[in-house]
């Protein structure tokens, strides 16, 4: 530049127009080797990823036309390695540039997803996902334990959701990171600390159910749930652990692990406790219903009762006319078989001193004394002949 030369000056339009101009005229019709991270498919037909190797990335379109066209489409995913062919575009008002996909072909499983399958392949061969190893989460739980990060929306949403549904509960948090190399320690550590207060004694905090939950993000950013002594220390825990990691489309291995996989933090604060109002509802309606049912059972019963006792007077009194008649056929009975009753005929009963009754005169000797019983009284004679 010459002294006194104004240097050329660009706003910022003119510059983006002219490295829009070099890039893409300069990079047409290319080939890019890369993984794909962060696939999402819109209602529009578009998907929108990254390409990403070990030391770069770069955003990409994939219109819905070339998409529809792609053999490949229903592997392009996350972690899938791939071939893609097209152009480099700008796009001005952003000021960012991304490659335009016109075709793709897969050319095997990015590192990350392939290390991910063949953990979770020996860790599935080894049980640790076996159904038979789920255990119930409590229906009203008195403690939850959480681990995740102190910042950020997810421990504010969750507090909140279990604080709206039911507020009789106690909540302690076990902050920790949840992105990259260093997060798996720390999540380790959480799960182990809860773990470590259920046998503290009576005096210790113990939980009822345990929360490891994250927030959205690529597959690369939640890869560290995927680590191995994590998986490992989700599969021993004792305390019920409910895995919330990600978004509803997103598996860690830590999912698999878990008691219950929740599709996200919020709704793993809405499985883990219920709604107290509805619960009250719930039990004013079976309040109603068991008092109803008792009402009815008692005039089941008094009724029951009433019948019962109309039966047994029946009975009694059927009885007591039976019982009545048959003594008075005894009673008849006996008054014909007695002796006494011929009395009333104008007959008379003699009996002899020892009170034998006399059948015979010739039993009599001179000077006994006999009795005569009449109808009606009786004499004492002697015996002269």
């Amino acid at each position: 530049m010459n002294a006194g030369e104004q240097p050329k000056t660009y706003s910022v339009s003119s510059l983006t127009a002219k490295l829009k101009s070099v890039l893409e005229s300069g990079f047409t019709r290319i080939y890019v080797e890369a993984e794909i991270s962060g696939w999402k498919l819109y209602p529009s037909g578009h998907a929108y990823f990254t390409l990403k190797d070990s030391g770069a990335q770069i955003q990409a379109v994939m219109f819905a036309g070339s998409l529809a066209r792609c053999r490949a489409k229903a592997g392009l995913k996350d972690g899938a390695k791939v071939v893609v062919y097209g152009n480099v575009s700008v796009y001005a008002p952003r000021g960012n540039y991304q490659l335009v996909v016109l075709a793709a072909k897969l050319s095997g499983e990015g590192d990350l997803m392939q290390r991910y399958l063949e953990l979770k392949e020996r860790l599935g061969g080894e049980g640790l996902f076996d159904a038979a190893r789920k255990r119930p989460l409590p229906f009203m739980p008195r403690r939850i334990a959480i681990v995740t990060s102190e910042a950020g929306a997810v421990i504010h949403d969750m507090c909140t959701v279990v604080s709206r549904r039911f507020p009789a509960v106690e909540i302690r948090l076990f902050p920790c990171q949840v992105q990259g190399a260093d997060a798996p320690p720390t999540i380790v550590r959480g799960i182990e600390y809860f773990n470590s207060l259920l046998d503290g004694g009576e005096e210790s905090w113990k939980a009822d159910v345990l929360i490891i939950a994250r927030g959205g993000g690529s597959f690369e950013d939640l890869f560290c749930f995927n680590d191995e002594s994590l998986v490992r220390a989700v599969a021993a825990s004792k305390i019920p652990t409910v895995s919330a990691v990600g978004h509803e489309t997103d598996f860690t291995l830590c999912d698999f692990a878990a008691d219950v996989r929740a599709g996200t933090p919020s709704i793993a604060a809405e499985t883990v406790v219920p709604v107290m109002s509805e619960i009250a509802v719930r039990l004013a309606a079976m309040d109603g219903r068991l008092a109803a049912s008792l009402r009815s059972k008692g005039e089941w019963f008094a009724q029951r009762v009433d019948h019962l006792a109309d039966s047994l007077g029946g009975a009694l009194a059927l009885c007591r006319e039976r019982l009545e008649n048959r003594f008075a056929r005894a009673e008849t009975k006996l008054a014909l078989l007695s002796p006494y009753s011929v009395l009333e005929r104008g007959y008379s009963l003699t009996v002899s001193e020892d009170g034998a009754v006399v059948k015979d005169a010739a039993t009599l000797s001179p000077g006994s004394r006999i009795t005569t019983r009449f109808c009606r009284g009786e004499a004492v004679s002697e015996v002269v002949a």
